[in-house]
C-alpha cells in the first residue's frame, strides 16, 4: 500500500519523511500518530518535508503531536512545504531550508456537499482551523497575527531567504535538486521555478515506433581468409533514439491539465450526488479512482444501503417507466476513466 510518510528509527533518534500529499491513499494522521507513538519519548527527530500540503485537519493533528514530543524536532524542507505541510514545519525547534526551497502559507479550504446547514458548519470549521494556523505561524515567526492573516489570505510563497527573514525558518542550507512531482495547478501564485520542476518531473514517457528495417542488398561476402584480423565492427544506430531525438515531445499544457482535472472532479461529484452517496466523493477524488470503478462502487453501495433497490428497480417515487437509477449511473458522463 502506498503511503505519504515514512518513519525510520535510528540509533540516536528517528527520521521522518513526508514526501507526498498529506492524507493521501486513504492513510490518515491516525496511522502517522500511531507510528510516531512507538518512538521513545525523548528521541530526537529529523522531519524531512517535500509536500504540496493536503488534509489540513491531519496537519493540525501532526503539528500538535510533534509539539508534544519531548525530544528535539529538526525540520528540513527538501523542496516544497506548501499549505498544510508548511504548518507541520512550524513544529520544528529548528527549520532548515536549502536556498532553492519554498514555503507557502494560505487560508485553509474545503469542499462539502449537502444542505445550507452543512455548508455553514464547514465554514465555521474552516474559520476555526484558520485561526489555529495563524497562531502557529505567528508563534514561530514572532510576527503579529494580523500580519500573518494577511499573508495567508493572498497565498504567499516564500523562498528560503524570505522565510528566514520572516522568522518562519531558521537556517539556510546549500541548494538541492528540486524533485517535486506534485499537482500545483490548485494554487494561484506558484513560483515559475516550481512549475518548471513539476513539468520536467511529470513529462510523459515517449512511445516510440521503431520502423521495420529495410532490406538492403548485401555485397558478396569475401572468403574468411581475405578478412583483416584487425577489422573493427561498426556500431549500429539506434532507430528509437534517433526518432526520439528528432521528435521531441512538447511540455504538457497546464491549462489543459487543469481543465481535465476539474472536469473529472465535477463528474465524480455529480455521480455521487445522483446515487445519493455524496459522502463518497472525497475518497474517490483523493484516490483518483477511475469512473468505471466509481460507477460500480456506487451501485454496490446503494444496493447495500437498500437491499430492495437493485439495478433492475427504478428510483422510489418515479413512475413505472422511469429508467433504473443504476442504469442512469452506469451511463451518466460515461467516458474512459
Amino acid at each position: 500500500m502506498k503511503n505519504w510518510y515514512s518513519i525510520c528509527a535510528l540509533n540516536d533518534g528517528a527520521e521522518i519523511s513526508i514526501y507526498d500529499e498529506i492524507g493521501a491513499y486513504g492513510v490518515s494522521a491516525k496511522a502517522f500518530l500511531a507510528d510516531l507513538g512507538k518512538l521513545p519519548d525523548a528521541a530526537p527527530l529529523t522531519l524531512r518535508l517535500n509536500s504540496p500540503g493536503g488534509s489540513v485537519f491531519d496537519a493540525v493533528a501532526i503539528y500538535n503531536a510533534l509539539q508534544r514530543h519531548a525530544g528535539t524536532v529538526t525540520v528540513s524542507i527538501d523542496g516544497i512545504a506548501a499549505s498544510a505541510a508548511s504548518y507541520i514545519a512550524m513544529a520544528g525547534d529548528e527549520i532548515i531550508m536549502p536556498e532553492n526551497a519554498f514555503l507557502m502559507i494560505h487560508d485553509p479550504s474545503g469542499m462539502v456537499m449537502g444542505t445550507a446547514s452543512d455548508m455553514r458548519a464547514m465554514a465555521d470549521a474552516l474559520e476555526k482551523i484558520g485561526a489555529s494556523l495563524v497562531k502557529g505561524y505567528a508563534a514561530k515567526s514572532g510576527k503579529p497575527e494580523k500580519d500573518i492573516a494577511k499573508l495567508m489570505a493572498k497565498e504567499t510563497w516564500l523562498d528560503a531567504a524570505e522565510a528566514v527573514d520572516m522568522g518562519l525558518a531558521d537556517t539556510l542550507a546549500a541548494p538541492v535538486k528540486m524533485a517535486a512531482s506534485f499537482d500545483v495547478s490548485q494554487f494561484q501564485n506558484t513560483p515559475p521555478e516550481i512549475i518548471r520542476a513539476v513539468k520536467k518531473a511529470e513529462k510523459p514517457a515517449v512511445a516510440v515506433v521503431v520502423p521495420e528495417p529495410k532490406t538492403v542488398p548485401m555485397a558478396k561476402a569475401e572468403p574468411a581468409a581475405n578478412l583483416k584480423s584487425d577489422a573493427v565492427p561498426v556500431a549500429k544506430s539506434d532507430p528509437a533514439a534517433l526518432l526520439a531525438e528528432s521528435h521531441p515531445v512538447p511540455d504538457p499544457d497546464p491549462a489543459a491539465i487543469r481543465t481535465e482535472a476539474m472536469t473529472y472532479a465535477k463528474t465524480v461529484v455529480d455521480l455521487c450526488r445522483l446515487a445519493g452517496q455524496p459522502q463518497m466523493a472525497a475518497g474517490f477524488l483523493a484516490a483518483e479512482t477511475s469512473l468505471e470503478t466509481i460507477r460500480k462502487s456506487l451501485i454496490d453501495a446503494r444496493a447495500k444501503d437498500d437491499p430492495d433497490i437493485s439495478a433492475s428497480h427504478p428510483q422510489p417515487g418515479k413512475h413505472s417507466d422511469a429508467r433504473p437509477w443504476a442504469d442512469v449511473i452506469a451511463n451518466t458522463f460515461k467516458r474512459k476513466g
